[in-house]
């Protein structure tokens, strides 16, 4: 008998392991606190699932959200954009640099799908559904829907970012969405990663420990 708690990943789910990247992690531009934790994790995340797909930020230089393409601005200061406040950041995962290469100790060759998203020079881009206007289509649903997947899990790096964008999204579009939270970790600016637990749970997303994950075997 399966416990409540246990989840055994089949045909109609998938994993979405956000943004495990040289800049999310310590050392990096845009480091997360113990960013690096996460990869042991979602790697044995990773085995329990047949379906996979790994997101990359993926900058131009001069993004609208770098700090540095607004004089005078600072990192994490927030301005008014054609679609609301935005956060300024470091400059991080600029496309083709190191920053923007995934950690070399993910280990998921399995993955069927490789999403970058904040390519759009004028818009930011946090979660792996939707640009930050929440409008405009990454086309991950579609990709999805058309494979037959209903239930989205969730780990990676920021929770209180792409991480909580991300599930956002793909429970208003009709997903069930878990997200694993001790395979994630916050950056945490001004009470986000607080923010975002309440939001999950107002909205009906789950979040629960990784150990709750095993296969169809080990329940015979």
């Amino acid at each position: 008998m399966i416990a409540p708690e246990a989840y055994v990943p089949g045909s109609s789910d998938v994993l979405l392991v956000v943004d495990i990247q040289h800049d999310f992690c310590p050392g990096g531009a845009l480091a997360v606190p113990r960013g690096d934790e996460v990869i042991s994790a979602v790697n044995a995340l990773a085995r329990h699932f047949p379906h996979v797909v790994l997101t990359q930020d993926w900058h131009p230089s001069g993004h609208l959200s770098f700090a540095s393409s607004h004089p005078g601005a600072r990192p994490y200061e927030t301005v008014d954009v054609d679609y609301g406040a935005q956060i300024l950041w470091p400059d991080h995962c600029v496309q083709g640099t190191r920053g923007a290469a995934f950690r070399p100790e993910l280990d998921v060759p399995h993955a069927e799908l490789v999403l970058r998203k904040g390519y759009h020079r004028g818009i930011d881009s946090y979660s792996a559904f939707y640009e930050n206007d929440r409008r405009t289509p990454t086309g991950l649903a579609s990709y999805l829907r058309e494979r037959g997947i209903r239930r989205v899990f969730m780990a990676g790096l920021a929770f209180d970012f792409c991480v909580r964008f991300s599930a956002e999204d793909a429970r208003r579009i009709g997903f069930d969405v878990v997200v694993f939270d001790d395979a994630c970790r916050a950056i945490d600016v001004g009470g986000s990663a607080a923010a975002t637990y309440e939001q999950f749970q107002a909205l009906g997303i789950a979040c629960h420990p990784s150990a709750c994950v095993t296969d169809a075997a080990a329940q015979r």
